[in-house]
């Protein structure tokens, strides 16, 4: 989500980082492994497989983009937000337009974690939503040493909140409703032409309709009496 904007919330952090900018530290940040970047190895295969899978069915299901990852420290970022925000840009994560991607770090040795989200799930998962998940997961495991718990229940959490998201659904919705008035002009026109076929006084050229006359065929305009149908019909019309 290059040139995008995300809110970062840190949900635990040791002391408190003061206000003042400062150039982000110029290194290597890890490479991304799927839907689960265990760089720090604190997660055992079960616990990775159970994350993953929650991922990558929320993506499937609503195309948001959750990753997830684990790294041994923060060092030389001096929060974990900072870290989080490098990774999250340069990993692309989420798409560069909706912005709808969600990012969970941990930081083993500071004890640390950051969510980053895109800018489309800021009115899904509120602060007040993080702070929760923060508190009742993460902060717990991470005390405990408990990383994968923690963090799988971290994703189903926030993957819960959203399930009603669903990437592309404006630009749908359009196509949607073009096709709509293309459908109800179609058929006005089709019962128009219908309507039309079926009164000959308006298409025949030289047809005549009064009160208590009909049409009659003797009057030429298509080359002279029907034929072609078994012989032609009456010039006296139809009664």
């Amino acid at each position: 989500m290059k040139g995008g904007f995300a809110l970062l919330m840190l949900v635990l952090s040791i002391g408190s980082a003061e206000a003042v900018p400062y150039d982000r530290p110029k290194i290597q940040l890890p490479e991304p492994r799927g839907y689960v970047s265990d760089h720090a190895q604190v997660l055992d295969g079960n616990w990775k497989e159970r994350i993953r899978s929650v991922c990558q069915d929320l993506e499937r299901k609503t195309g948001v983009e959750m990753v997830v990852v684990t790294v041994p420290s923060i060092k030389p970022f001096r929060s974990a937000n900072e870290y989080a925000t490098a990774i999250y840009e340069k990993w692309g994560i989420g798409s560069t337009q909706q912005e709808h991607g969600v990012l969970v770090l941990v930081a083993v040795q500071e004890r640390q974690a950051a969510m980053t989200l895109g800018r489309q799930m800021l009115p899904v998962i509120t602060p007040a939503v993080m702070n929760q998940v923060g508190g009742e997961y993460l902060h717990p495991s991470i005390d405990l040493g408990h990383f994968g718990e923690g963090l799988y229940r971290t994703v189903v959490a926030l993957a819960s909140k959203s399930q009603e998201v669903r990437v592309g659904t404006l630009t749908k919705t359009h196509f949607k409703g073009v096709g709509f008035w293309i459908t109800l002009f179609t058929s006005i026109g089709a019962l128009s032409f219908l309507w039309w076929i079926s009164r000959p006084d308006l298409r025949h050229p030289y047809g005549r309709i009064r009160k208590g006359e009909y049409w009659g065929t003797g009057q030429g305009g298509f080359g002279g009496n029907w034929g072609g149908f078994g012989g032609g019909t009456s010039g006296e019309g139809y009664r």
